[in-house]
């Protein structure tokens, strides 16, 4: 029985695809970004931070839900 979670949360491999890219893609963001815009940061003593907390935090983390839901949802469909 799939629920409205499993679309979002089962890992699939292309689900590991996308999110191998998405890492990927924000780390590069990350460092174009602050290559382009190298002096304004600089001027102002900043750094770009967007694109590097998604790669740091936000899809870290988001793989780590999914693991978690998709051990529980393996381990549930076993004991049935």
């Amino acid at each position: 029985m799939k629920n409205k979670f499993d679309k979002y949360f089962l890992l699939t491999w292309k689900k590991t695809g996308i999110i191998l890219v998405s890492w990927f893609v924000s780390v590069i963001l990350h460092n174009l970004v602050y290559a382009l815009f190298k002096t304004w940061f600089q001027a102002r003593n900043g750094e770009e931070a967007f694109f590097f907390i998604i790669a740091i935090i936000v899809i870290p983390l988001y793989v780590l839900v999914v693991l978690i839901y998709t051990l529980i949802r393996k381990i549930a469909s076993r004991k049935k």
